[in-house]
């Protein structure tokens, strides 16, 4: 995407120990270093507190080096870290805060898929194994299914499907009032998993009309619903819930073990209920395929300069105004 990355590698005792992606982000109030799903951490050592605190401590170092440099006014982590009041502690301990916003979904919705389809079925709620059945037997609806290998370029009919699909998304994005991907962006990220065939597009078509799609990674033996969207225009096709049903069997076929449906709204722990959130609905969709949740550790900002609390006081406010 034409932004300037380093990446890095932690050594202890000439082992490799961790790694990190950072990205400068030119943003129109201020550019920061955003570190995405860093640090991995050694799945030998990651358990053990004073390694992760140690890891952390080094790699800040680095950062304020490139930062100052780069004259970045924040350093913000998006760790895939387990939500604990240790990993809490030790970013606290390092002098950071949680961020205003979520770079990466903080709380996802996960599926064991190693069982049977018709086990897999069973398990989900009722209304959503009726609407799957329901959608099968329609004949006027129908899901096409795309696999760019091409490192280099899309394949016509795979740029020409990402092109219906970026449609509905920035329709989708319109109604749910958030920053939507560029086209660009998406057109990027199949090509990158082109080439070890890990990504697919996968379109839902009613009467001559694709009214739902969405963009399925498949890696590390999981399968991750990335992106989705779909149109308002016949909300009694239950065209959404095939096309991810067909997606959890395309991942079954690919020996994944696991899908991964991505973010949802937060779940009390008492008894499971949604809180109020404009992710409701999706989380419901999501939900009704069984499943657990996963949540992960906040979104971490390391402020390098007073012009950070402007920043932070607009994200603010954005994501208050968008109910989050």
């Amino acid at each position: 995407m034409g932004n300037k990355i380093w990446r890095f590698g932690i050594y202890k005792n000439d082992e490799l120990v961790s790694l990190a992606l950072v990205v400068k982000i030119e943003a129109k109030r201020g550019r920061f270093l955003l570190l995405p799903h860093a640090p991995i951490l050694s799945q030998k050592k990651g358990q053990e507190l004073k390694f992760r605190t140690e890891i952390l401590k080094v790699l800040i170092e680095k950062l304020k080096e490139i930062g100052k440099k780069e004259r970045a006014i924040f350093i913000r982590v998006a760790p895939i870290w387990p939500k604990n009041l240790d990993n809490e502690k030790i970013f606290k301990n390092c002098g950071f805060r949680k961020a205003p916003i979520h770079i990466h979904p903080e709380i996802t919705w996960e599926l064991d898929i190693t069982k049977s389809e018709e086990d897999l079925l069973m398990g989900m709620r009722k209304t959503t194994r009726y609407l799957i059945r329901k959608a099968q037997k329609n004949s006027g609806i129908k899901i096409y299914k795309y696999f760019p290998s091409d490192k280099n370029n899309l394949e016509k009919d795979t740029l020409n499907a990402l092109e219906i699909f970026y449609r509905i998304y920035f329709d989708l994005a319109g109604r749910q009032h958030f920053v939507p991907f560029s086209f660009d962006y998406l057109k990027n990220e199949l090509l990158a998993f082109a080439q070890e065939g890990e990504i697919s597009l996968f379109l839902g078509k009613y009467k001559e009309e694709i009214l739902a799609g969405g963009i399925f990674v498949f890696w590390q033996e999981i399968g991750f619903y990335h992106h989705g969207a779909s149109l308002l225009k016949y909300p009694k096709i239950p065209i959404s819930y095939l096309l991810q049903w067909e997606a959890i069997k395309e991942a079954k076929r690919r020996g994944c073990k696991k899908f991964n449906f991505w973010g949802i709204a937060p779940i009390s722990k008492e008894n499971l209920k949604l809180a109020k959130h404009p992710w409701t609905g999706l989380t419901l969709f999501k939900m009704g395929f069984g499943g657990y949740k996963k949540e992960y550790l906040e979104t971490q900002d390391l402020p390098l300069s007073k012009r950070y609390w402007l920043n932070y006081l607009i994200e603010r406010w954005r994501k208050i105004k968008r109910g989050f």
